[in-house]
């Protein structure tokens, strides 16, 4: 039977075309008042931010004009983009685009463009250019989102809700931490989930699940979050194993949702049985900080003001030391963006942000106790006139089943 490609195309949810425009035209401002002649736009999620489409290919942006010139899918990008498109076997074929030679002042995403990669583009122009990173300027545009894109993220929050109400239904002594995990798996995607989570960065990788119960909780490992474990082997070295699952151990669930390229993460306690004091105590310091956050972070507020809160409340505690994390392996930041990557900004740590009108980010005070395990929440919000309001239903506290 022949297949109707326009109809299957024309199923898919794309991005609509104003949005492409209103991000095209706040990047041109951004290079003219960095005097940049051209960006040249490479990673995947940019090119997708900005184009509409995740084909293969490049987006070339001056001032005035953008074009997307495709190597591979150039039909399914025709069908994504609302952009101008030509198609090109690579990027040799840049020496073939009039304006370049006239480009000065070249822009591009420094933090993720490989070496081999930039010398590969160093070739391409005649004359000597002067490079500049416009990583920063993107990431930027991208933290402010959009209507569009908070109604993405809202359901993708909303069935990240949905999924974590049914841990104590699904939680049973004996199921390991990986049958628990696919059981949450399917239950995302059979409700919408697309199933991918992004991180940006050499070498960063995220699972879309993670079920982490007793003192696997306490492992460490090399990844870039407060609560490592152990994985399921060396290849894959943190988060779900294959424990089982006891009673009276602390059992963390961080679950993330994609829709159309927009993620949620959000975390939940449980425990089967009673939980250790020290436990107890450190999973009511983390609704403590979540509660300051909820009064004192809104828009003009330095992120680093907000991270030392925390932290004089977990001071306050005697908890410091195994405040996101436990020695060598404390991650020194309470919450990051959340967008069409996992760590988007803003990140609320020591560092030189505000917050802003229009970003999210996941907000995630956790403790972990080597001999115990970790415990702790994660709470999805956005920044909005006069503060920030929580973009999930489900309560964040502690789940005695």
């Amino acid at each position: 039977m022949e297949i109707n490609r326009k109809a299957l195309f024309e199923s898919f949810p794309r991005v609509p075309e104003e949005e492409i425009k209103k991000r095209l035209l706040a990047l041109q401002e951004r290079l003219k008042e960095k005097e940049v002649d051209l960006a040249l736009i490479l990673q995947n999620v940019d090119l997708f931010y900005l184009t509409g489409s995740l084909q293969r290919g490049f987006l070339l942006v001056s001032k005035e004009e953008a074009t997307f010139f495709v190597q591979r899918d150039y039909e399914r990008a025709q069908w994504e983009s609302p952009l101008p498109l030509k198609k090109v076997e690579g990027l040799s074929e840049l020496k073939k685009v009039p304006f370049l030679e006239k480009a000065k002042r070249v822009g591009l995403e420094f933090d993720v463009l490989p070496l081999g990669m930039f010398l590969r583009i160093k070739e391409v122009f005649k004359k000597e250019a002067d490079f500049v990173d416009v990583s920063s300027d993107i990431l930027y545009l991208r933290s402010i989102k959009s209507p569009y894109e908070l109604e993405q993220i809202r359901e993708a929050v909303r069935i990240t809700s949905e999924v974590l109400s049914l841990v104590p239904e699904l939680l049973k002594p004996g199921l390991t931490e990986v049958e628990l995990d696919a059981r949450l798996q399917y239950e995302g995607r059979r409700r919408g989930n697309h199933g991918w989570l992004r991180m940006r960065g050499f070498n960063q990788e995220m699972c879309p699940v993670a079920v982490v119960s007793g003192i696997n909780g306490g492992i460490p490992s090399y990844v870039d979050g407060p609560i490592k474990a152990l994985g399921t082997c060396p290849a894959i070295g943190f988060g779900t194993s294959f424990k089982v699952i006891q009673r009276n151990e602390p059992i963390i669930v961080d679950y993330g949702v994609c829709i159309n390229g927009y993620v949620s993460d959000e975390t939940r306690s449980y425990v089967i049985g009673n939980l250790h004091p020290k436990l107890e105590k450190a999973y009511e310091v983390s609704l403590e900080v979540i509660q300051l956050m909820e009064k004192e972070a809104k828009p003009g507020v330095p992120v680093k003001n907000l991270y030392e809160m925390a932290l004089e409340i977990v001071r306050a505690h005697d908890l410091e030391g195994n405040f996101m994390g436990f020695g060598e392996n404390r991650v020194k930041f309470i919450a990051h963006g959340i967008g069409l990557e996992i760590n988007e900004w803003p990140i609320i740590a020591e560092r030189k942000e505000i917050l802003r009108e229009g970003m999210t980010f996941a907000l995630e005070p956790k403790f972990v106790f080597p001999d115990l395990g970790a415990i702790g929440v994660e709470l999805d919000y956005v920044v909005q006139k006069g503060g920030i309001s929580r973009l999930g239903s489900l309560p964040p506290h502690l789940f005695y089943l």
